[in-house]
């Protein structure tokens, strides 16, 4: 073979929301800290990113998570997502196909009936507590980066529906948080291709009107995903996470089901101690938990769990032909959405 570049992958999907874990082949690269990494892969150099997520090697569906050497002393492990738009900073789902790949694959030796990972993310250190018998991670609980209101009961007029209420909040990524009725729609598997059209609208208007920057990580800017959400009779948080070009997530969306808790906390719905249950659109579930109450610059924050199931179901190995004429990778408005059109 020719090939330039190969990175072998470990197929992993969390409560339905694919994430492939890079466990060989990953190159070096530069920063002192995660957030700088990414921010390398950002501004710099996405070669890595548009290779693992575009097509022709990939599709509009799932992330490609970066195993890189930790560069906090506590952290076993360390990881970069990407995706079709960018590198992001955290996600939960993300960080259990992580945890289960390294366990399930031997690259962390599995210790019964419970193994501890340290994961290194550009959004801080995040803790998975492996429930694992029989050779197999059977359940991650995450404790989550420290979680906060950025701003709640944010109006903005829309052309589609009027004036609408949202609420922008870090959860690990910044999210705009919308009830999902003010829409018009339901979440529901039918309803996919309405709400993510919605969520792609709504997003760039955020981030055109209403800038954002955590206030210790300024690699960490502007709103990454919109998250719709609605609350079922029995009480649980019903999701679904917009993500560009063009679809949602499968998952109950660790980070945004994190944001969604701290406006909860922050509306006095709940203390700390209380668990809930969050619910995507394909009716996958997480338990969301709130572990305790901190600051992050002077402002209020909680510290959420997360605790959900993944699955390996394949391992593949990605190369590029040093003569491919499409080695930077393409996207098309058919299956990516109409936003796939702004891909360079």
């Amino acid at each position: 073979m020719r090939w330039k570049r190969t990175i072998q992958l470990l197929d992993v999907h969390c409560e339905g929301e694919i994430g492939k874990v890079a466990i060989g082949g990953v190159p070096k690269i530069p920063g002192n800290s995660i957030a700088e990494q990414l921010n390398h892969i950002n501004t710099v150099d996405d070669s890595l990113r548009r290779f693992l997520c575009l097509e022709p090697r990939s599709g509009s569906i799932g992330s490609v998570n970066l195993l890189v050497p930790p560069k906090r002393p506590e952290a076993d492990a360390g990881f970069i997502i990407l995706q079709a738009d960018q590198a992001h900073a955290m996600s939960g789902s993300n960080s259990i196909c992580v945890t289960t790949a390294l366990l399930e694959s031997g690259m962390i030796e599995m210790k019964e009936p419970e193994t501890v990972v340290m994961l290194d993310t550009a959004a801080g250190l995040v803790k998975a507590t492996a429930t694992c018998r029989d050779g197999r991670c059977e359940r991650v609980k995450l404790t989550m980066v420290p979680s906060f209101v950025q701003e709640l009961d944010v109006e903005v007029d829309t052309p589609e529906w009027g004036r609408i209420k949202l609420d922008l909040c870090f959860g690990g990524i910044f999210y705009a948080l919308v009830d999902v009725r003010q829409i018009g729609t339901t979440i529901e598997k039918a309803n996919a291709r309405r709400i993510v059209e919605a969520g792609m609208l709504l997003k760039d208007l955020v981030n055109r009107t209403i800038p954002v920057v955590h206030p210790e990580i300024p690699e960490i800017s502007g709103v990454a995903y919109v998250m719709f959400r609605d609350t079922e009779a029995d009480g649980t948080v019903r999701t679904c996470t917009t993500m560009w070009p063009g679809r949602v997530d499968r998952s109950p969306c660790g980070t945004g089901s994190s944001a969604n808790l701290a406006t909860l906390h922050a509306r006095g719905r709940v203390k700390p101690g209380d668990i809930l249950k969050s619910r995507s659109i394909i009716g996958s579930e997480f338990e969301v938990g709130l572990e305790g109450v901190t600051t992050v610059a002077g402002r209020e924050a909680i510290i959420p769990t997360i605790s959900g199931r993944g699955w390996t179901f394949g391992l593949h190995q990605v190369a590029l032909d040093p003569f491919d004429p499409l080695a930077e990778g393409f996207a098309l408005t058919d299956t990516w959405g109409p936003q796939a059109g702004e891909i360079r």
